[in-house]
């Protein structure tokens, strides 16, 4: 095999196993080729199969900077909460309440959702921080009508646990759409964005057995911290 591929290889193992954390800068080009006895030739060419692996990324006068290779899984089909997610995939996370207010039905989350205009609603944002940074922001809007009072310290944790569990509501069904869009002006306000210019945007609405719509959220990813999975089993047409 080549030299450079063990190189490479051998550098993935570091990078995986967390001896090279994420921000920090890979041994420069000059020391890897004293490291591994090797032209540096040989080195671009390891470090180059790392670029294209995703595992780096080379910045001028800086060196190579190790990237956050671990991605959660975000499934597209189902409704599950963030916390029944967190806890599913042993995830470290941390969520902040930014905001959370009554407001009226615009005219455009009426056409989403089949509310009335002008009926009450509350407005809750949170951020979710996950090693130290914050990579999902989650603005959902509740009906006031069904969803009676929102106590802070719920809507810091489980909001479907203190849905289901101390409103007794029956939660069973949402409408989707992902979509990629440039980051905004708030992403940027909300979110350790770093380089990236665009985010992953999910647009939920979400409705009871009853079929009364009772949600509707906007939770807004970082591109590097998420992929999104789903179970698809094929039917014949």
């Amino acid at each position: 095999m080549n030299k450079f591929h063990d190189i490479f290889l051998e550098l993935e193992k570091g990078i995986l196993e967390g001896d090279y954390q994420p921000g920090t800068l890979l041994p420069s080009e000059n020391q890897l080729v004293e490291r591994y006895s090797v032209s540096r030739e040989t080195i671009r060419k390891a470090l180059n199969l790392l670029i294209n692996a995703g595992y780096i990324q080379k910045k001028q006068g800086k060196g190579s900077i190790v990237l956050n290779v671990r991605k959660f899984d975000l499934p597209i089909s189902g409704v599950i909460s963030y916390k029944e997610l967190q806890n599913a995939q042993q995830i470290h996370s941390i969520t902040r309440v930014v905001e959370l207010k009554e407001e009226k039905v615009s005219d455009s989350l009426a056409r989403l959702t089949g509310w009335k205009k002008e009926a009450a609603v509350w407005r809750l944002v949170r951020q979710r921080e996950i090693d130290g940074e914050v990579v999902i922001v989650d603005i959902d809007y509740l009906l006031k009508e069904i969803i009676h009072e929102l106590p802070k310290e719920r809507a810091s944790d489980s909001i479907y646990d203190y849905f289901e569990n101390d409103l007794g509501l029956a939660i069973s069904y949402a409408q989707k759409e992902i979509t990629v869009e440039e980051v905004t002006e708030a992403d940027q306000r909300l979110m350790d964005i770093q380089e990236d210019t665009h985010v992953v945007v999910v647009r939920s609405v979400v409705s009871l057995e009853d079929t009364r719509c009772f949600e509707y959220t906007e939770s807004r990813h970082r591109l590097d911290k998420f992929k999104f999975v789903d179970f698809a089993r094929r039917r014949k047409a």
